[in-house]
């Protein structure tokens, strides 16, 4: 029938030449079985229309060929889970800080905000936007596509032992390494910041001269209230193990303050005085002052960073304690 030689010859025409004939001889003989199968339901030779039918049915040309074809993958269902998950994180860090930074310069920084209009700086970030983002894909794709052609010739992901895997883990669950390594660097830090910190002359030697401002002993009181609290909170996780809803409330309370108290160190114009030999009294107030504005504008970045590592990290581990439930422990429960 001309129909169905019509299309097969459409099929032919997507094959490969070493397989073309067996495919197509395959095709024909499963079409004609199909429609002498319905000719003894009708009780007749089937028409055009009833030809068009199982054919449609069957599929486009193009699409039958497809499955006589290998597949072709610029990343395979194998590899695509992990370059959807690293896709979606490069997207997060490399386009979203520079974004949130120029929002916080906006909302935070007065002489950022005098040379700086909201829609000025939206008109110079909308249109980099889309080229970062491409750019991150771009990469993030190169790098998977290439692993993928790896992966094909030397199936270097078959090569794996089950004895390696990692164990199952409490994510709720405290484990004494972290406990020590909090406790010893709140420790060291403790006593660093009472033997070395504690004097509003910050360095003093061969005519050198750095002077902090009476401000500064309100932050080294904050630091070292700080310091000692995050070290009976780690003395406390050595012997209650499992993270609790009012725990980590009180790590949320513990990291929030010391993301304020960075913040604010910024803008607090910290250096009162700066002399040296070589530095005349106006050379020094300018150096002096210079420092505070760059510290000063620092504070906007500063904030993005502290509210992301913030509420990321304590949001994750309220939101897995479930409404306090943590692992062997009650609800409520320190």
């Amino acid at each position: 029938m001309e129909l169905v030689e019509r299309y097969l010859g459409a099929i032919k025409f997507w094959l490969p030449k070493t397989k073309q004939d067996d495919i197509i001889a395959e095709i024909s003989e499963d079409l004609r079985s199909q429609i002498e199968d319905e000719e003894g339901k009708l009780g007749r030779t089937a028409g055009e229309r009833e030809v068009a039918a199982i054919l449609k049915k069957r599929g486009r040309p193009l699409v039958v060929a497809s499955r006589y074809l290998p597949q072709h993958y610029l990343i395979g269902p194998t590899l695509f889970p992990a370059y959807r998950f690293v896709l979606a994180i490069a997207v997060v860090c490399y386009c979203v800080p520079q974004l949130l930074a120029r929002l916080g310069l906006l909302a935070f920084d007065p002489d950022y905000r005098a040379t700086h209009t909201w829609i000025g700086e939206m008109s110079h970030v909308w249109p980099d936007f889309p080229l970062e983002i491409l750019v991150a894909v771009g990469a993030v794709t190169c790098v998977f596509a290439v692993l993928e052609r790896v992966q094909v010739k030397s199936g270097f992901l078959d090569n794996w032992d089950p004895l390696c895997l990692r164990p199952v883990r409490d994510p709720n669950r405290i484990t004494r390494l972290d406990s020590f390594l909090q406790l010893a660097a709140n420790v060291i830090f403790a006593i660093w910041w009472v033997s070395y910190m504690w004097s509003q002359i910050l360095f003093d030697h061969d005519g050198i001269r750095v002077v902090l401002a009476p401000v500064w002993k309100s932050f080294l009181w904050l630091f070292l209230l700080l310091a000692l609290a995050n070290i009976a909170l780690a003395c406390f996780n050595l012997v209650r193990r499992y993270w609790t809803v009012p725990k980590a409330l009180l790590r949320l309370a513990l990291d929030t303050a010391g993301a304020v108290g960075m913040c604010g160190l910024l803008r607090a114009k910290l250096l009162l005085e700066i002399s040296a030999p070589q530095l005349t009294a106006a050379r020094a107030a300018q150096v002096t002052y210079t420092l505070n504005t760059v510290m000063g504008r620092l504070f906007p970045v500063a904030v993005v960073a502290c509210v992301l590592i913030v509420v990321i990290f304590n949001g994750f581990r309220l939101a897995r304690l479930g409404g306090g439930k943590p692992g062997g422990g009650k609800p409520g429960q320190l």
